[in-house]
């Protein structure tokens, strides 16, 4: 009995902290989401959670004070004195606050609170992002003035080409790669393994100028080709190595049984080892498409910083450089680059937890 209240407790501990973890993550993607859809006078003035509905001071009964009053004194509002710094923040009377309305006049407005809701959402943050076109943006003070979009859209098109090629190739060399480490034997196989994953700690910079540098000869710098291959040299160690444990874990039967029938190794390949490694593969193409899509460095190397050929990263930086204070545009970009990735996440999760556990266990 005691053991049990033990375990129920501490699967009650363990699910208030992943509930405080899951509320820590989201809130700020929630107001992302939110913020993306608000006008940008909106965005400047409030919080994004003036959405929903919340108390507000509204606007109430002006109360005229004499002209003669000082205001570097005590300054007597409704039978009650206060000082000028308190009218200014604002100060709280019984069920109402005092505020000034106009300093200069001496008039101070009490207002009371009650539940309010901004709901103003739109669409045009989107729309100007992604198309590039003019567009009119409505200031605070109600003046309009007219700018252009970023046109996100062909840095989505220009990122996407580029990651999904970068997963596929390194994710099939690498599973070819960890069949051979874990079921083929050939001279210098560990020596050769062993390298491979040493190649893990090795940081990419040092590997960049140099590489560059063969690339300009070659002419593949600034080609998608040369954004794939690069790409898939620096993920295939780890990628390599993700793939050996899945695959090493495999019962030797199946090979043994395949072998008997004569299968060759590139049909057990083909015909065993894709189908049975398909969690595996989810889960580090997953992880090789996020790294990836969010790619900055690499892409800047290797592709170049002009506007045809841009990845969503750069665009975004460069968002950040020359509106920084268009925060209208910057949640809605960060918002888009954010949906791919996502996308790839749920349509691949119900492999996800079973690739990571691929290797834990024998038998």
């Amino acid at each position: 009995m005691v053991g049990k209240k033990k375990k129920k407790g501490s699967k009650t501990v363990v699910n208030i902290v992943l509930g405080i973890i899951c509320v820590i993550w989201l809130l700020p993607t929630l107001g992302l989401f939110v913020s993306s859809f608000r006008p940008a006078a909106d965005i400047l003035q409030t919080g994004w959670w003036k959405v929903f509905p919340h108390q507000e001071w509204k606007a109430g009964d002006t109360i005229q004070l004499s002209k003669d009053v000082d205001l570097r004194g005590p300054i007597e509002v409704n039978g009650k004195t206060y000082t000028d710094d308190q009218l200014k923040a604002g100060v709280k009377a019984d069920d109402s606050r005092l505020i000034w309305e106009n300093r200069r006049a001496r008039t101070v407005n009490s207002q009371e609170q009650g539940w309010k809701v901004k709901p103003d959402l739109t669409l045009d943050n989107y729309n100007n992002v992604l198309t590039g076109k003019e567009y009119k943006l409505k200031e605070a003070d109600g003046s309009e003035t007219i700018q252009k979009g970023t046109g996100l859209s062909q840095a989505f098109w220009n990122t996407l080409t580029i990651a999904v090629p970068a997963t596929v190739i390194p994710v099939l060399i690498a599973s070819f790669a960890a069949y051979a480490f874990a079921w083929l034997r050939f001279p210098g196989r560990k020596t050769l393994f062993v390298i491979i994953i040493a190649m893990l700690v090795i940081p990419i910079q040092v590997a960049l100028i140099p590489v560059l540098k063969d690339y300009t000869a070659l002419g593949l710098n600034g080609s998608y080709l040369g954004i794939w291959l690069a790409h898939t040299a620096f993920g295939l160690p780890l990628v390599t190595y993700f793939m050996y444990n899945f695959i090493s874990q495999l019962p030797k039967d199946l090979f043994e049984s395949a072998f008997m029938d004569g299968a060759s190794h590139f049909t057990i390949f083909s015909k065993l080892i894709l189908p049975l490694s398909v969690p595996a593969l989810a889960s580090i193409g997953i992880f090789q498409f996020l790294w990836v899509w969010n790619d900055y460095l690499v892409s800047l190397i290797f592709i170049g910083n002009q506007p045809s050929v841009q990845v969503m990263s750069m665009k975004i930086a460069d968002l950040v450089g020359s509106r920084g204070n268009d925060w209208h545009l910057l949640t809605s970009a960060a918002f888009i680059s954010m949906l791919m990735p996502l996308a790839i996440f749920f349509l691949l999760q119900k492999y996800f937890v079973r690739g990571l556990m691929g290797g834990s266990i024998k038998g």
